[in-house]
This record gives structure tokens, sequence and C-alpha cells, in this order.
């Protein structure tokens, strides 16, 4: 055994974890590579100061890092990833690129580079309890109550007028959850799923983010609603990001969520769930057009890594079909089409195949370095929101100067 370390920042979940240790086991196994891989997982906010704020990718202080692509554009302008493209040319990953949907691979492709290969996916999408959808009783007392069919909710109104439905705290059932810790992400990404659906944009036509619009008003106003509604959502969902959301969704705790769909995955396959088998799919609702949202997870491997023919050649492994089956079965969301479409794996998930669908209506958010101090800015806008009766109008011209001062200082 050598003393040298392959240091990997991981994304802090333990599907991604487990997965990720057996990958590397396995490579050794088939390598006899003898060097020593320290994996260490870390939350959204210690991962984006570790790897950007500290420069600790193009310091070599990372080999290999699970990078969002929420920051690809911001580590691409600080020079912290290394190109992989010559690397790709020379000895390209099994099926490259046809194994992969065209939409796990354009945001990673900057000028004439390609800086990361897809690692976990997984749009988001409406999740709920098809037992509870599907049971005669709740039916009956659903169009007994509303006269209407007790089915999926297409539109928002049925959304939050299903989520009081099964609002139960004495059985420990609620409505809905919503993942509304500010941690810069899950809160904006609610934001702009709910001004995507009402016909809005984030930009104007000459690209640059405009939040003072009529949609985004009726956005913020309605999100504002729906979460500070005590008799619908989750009392929780202050609290929770994504993860601890999925978790409580998984132990049975509400009946819908707007998440990504590696937490409907993480349902069937993770211990700790109660509900599996009783768990379904489909598009967010909308006002006016079904929006998702696509952001990712991608391998990168840093600028100053002392270990970069091992570090591809380890990502190159990491992401054939067999190990992204295997991320799947861990509770991951793998990103090859096989994956999408394996038998075994609709068999474990049977709603896997419909990633396909979940694609055709995803949106990427704005490719700019300035996009992480903007999400920033509309993170603090909606917390605001959450916390204070100012008016939607009001929130949204303030954070509307906010944005455009960002982007003057940094173009």
């Amino acid at each position: 055994m050598t003393n040298e370390v392959l240091k990997i920042a991981v994304r802090k979940f333990g599907p991604f974890e487990s997965a990720l240790q057996k990958i590397w086991d396995a490579y050794c196994q088939e390598t006899g590579c003898d060097i020593r891989a320290e994996m260490v997982p870390m939350d959204l906010h210690p991962l984006h100061e570790a790897l950007i704020v500290k420069k600790g990718l193009l310091h070599g202080d990372w080999d290999i890092a699970h990078l969002n692509t929420d920051w690809l554009y911001e580590a691409h302008a600080s020079e912290s990833l290394l190109n992989l493209k010559s690397y790709i040319e020379r000895n390209p990953p099994a099926d490259f690129p046809q194994g992969w949907s065209n939409s796990l691979l354009d945001m990673q492709q900057i000028e004439d580079g390609i800086f990361g290969l897809p690692f976990h996916d997984g749009p988001e999408c409406l999740i709920y309890r098809k037992d509870l959808f599907e049971d005669p009783q709740e039916k009956q007392n659903y169009f007994k109550q509303f006269g209407l069919e007790l089915e999926p909710p297409k539109s928002w109104e049925d959304f939050h007028r299903i989520a009081r439905f099964f609002y139960r705290p004495a059985d420990n059932l609620y409505g809905c959850i919503f993942a509304c810790f500010p941690d810069g992400h899950n809160a904006v990404f609610d934001f702009c799923l709910q001004l995507w659906s009402r016909g809005g944009s984030l930009t104007d036509p000459e690209g640059r983010v405009n939040i003072r619009t009529p949609e985004a008003a009726e956005a913020l106003s309605f999100y504002r609603e729906i979460v500070r509604d005590k008799t619908a959502v989750h009392p929780g969902s202050e609290g929770f990001e994504s993860v601890n959301a999925g978790l409580a969704f998984a132990r049975g705790e509400a009946a819908m969520m707007i998440n990504w769909f590696g937490f409907a995955s993480m349902c069937e396959v993770a211990e700790e769930s109660n509900i599996k088998g009783k768990v379904d799919v489909t598009h967010i609702p909308a006002s006016v057009t079904p929006a998702s949202l696509n952001v990712y997870w991608l391998y990168t491997i840093g600028s100053g890594s002392r270990h970069k023919e091992l570090a591809y050649d380890f990502i190159r492994f990491a992401i054939n079909q067999k190990n992204d089956k295997l991320l799947t079965l861990e509770g991951g969301i793998g990103c090859r089409v096989s994956t999408w479409k394996d038998p075994q794996v609709n068999t474990i998930v049977p709603y896997y195949h419909k990633l396909e669908m979940l694609h055709q209506h995803a949106k990427t958010l704005p490719l700019k370095s300035s996009w992480p101090k903007i999400m920033a800015v509309i993170d603090k806008m909606v917390g605001r929101a959450l916390k204070t009766d100012i008016s939607s109008e009001e929130l949204l011209a303030e954070s509307q100067s906010e944005i455009g001062a960002v982007e003057t200082k940094i173009n």
C-alpha cells in the first residue's frame, strides 16, 4: 500500500456514500490499484465552500468532486475544473455519448471543453402515495366533500385542496412536504417551478435575470400561502432540505411531495422506508404548462489534482453500465438510458421508465457564473416571504435590484 491518497469530495447522502465505496472497492479489485481513497461527505454549503470558495479543486485539495450543475459555470470561471475532452477522446467511457440523454451531457460542455461526466440525476416531479389516492374510502370521502374525483393534482389549486384533505396530524400524516431550509437551493427551485408552471421565465429576451413580473408575483404569493398553511403542510418543512424531506416522506408522513425523482426511488429501496410499493410519480401541477427542473450532479476532476490520470480512470469505471445501475439500486439515480429501461430496476421501482417523460418538460437554470450569487438573493427573498407579510411585489422589486447589482459587478 502506497502513502498516496485520492481525495474525493462527496455530496452527503447515504446511498451516494455506500455506492461510491462499493465502486471504489470493485475498481481496486479489478485494476490492482493500491492507492487509498479518502471520501469526505459534505452537505451543500460546506461542499460548495470546500470546492470553490476555498478553491480546493484549483489548489489540489480534492482530486474528484461531486459538483452540482448550479455551480458549474462558477467553478469553470475560477479555472477549478479539469477539461476532460482529451481524456474522453483518448479513452471514452463505455457507450459514450449515446448511452446518455442529451439533457445530461449539455451543461458540462462549455466552449470547446467537457468539464464533468454524469453522476446522479432525477428531475423534480410530483411524488405521491398511490395507495391513498386509490383507496376506495378516500375517493368516496373526497367526492362527498368536494364533488370531485380524487386523482393526482393537475393544478396548484387541486394540489392545495388535496393537501388539506390529507392533513391528519393525529395519524402523523400530512398533506404535503416542502423543503424550505434556507440552503440556497431548495426554496429557489420551488420558486422557479411555481414561476415556470405559470408560464413565466427567469430571464428577459436579452438573457438577464428578471423576476419582477406578474407571473413571479403570483408564484411567490402562492408559495407563501401554501407553505404557511398549517392545515396542509408537514410541520417540519421549515427545517427540511431535500434529503430530510425525502426521508420524512419515505417514513409515510405525507400524501404528496414536490422533490427530486431520486426520493421516489429511495422509497422503494431504503431500509427506513415504510411505503415500498405505495408510491408513484407524475408531472408537477401547472397553471399554464408542465414544468420540471433538470439540475444534476457530475463527477469532476480538480484542475489542481496530482492524480489526474487515476481520477479519470476511476470516473470512467464508475459510470459504466454496471456501476450506474449499482448506484440506482443503492438509492441514487443512475444517468444512463440503459438503467432507466432496465427490467430489474423497473421491477423494484415500477415508475423508473418515467424519467424519459419527465425530462421532456425539464428546464435548466441560467448558465452564468453569477447564478450562485443570484440564487442566494432569491433564497433570501423566499425566506422573507415565508416569515413576513411584506407584499410579493415589494420583495420582488428589492430582490431584482440586488440581482441587477450582482450581474453588473460580475459582468
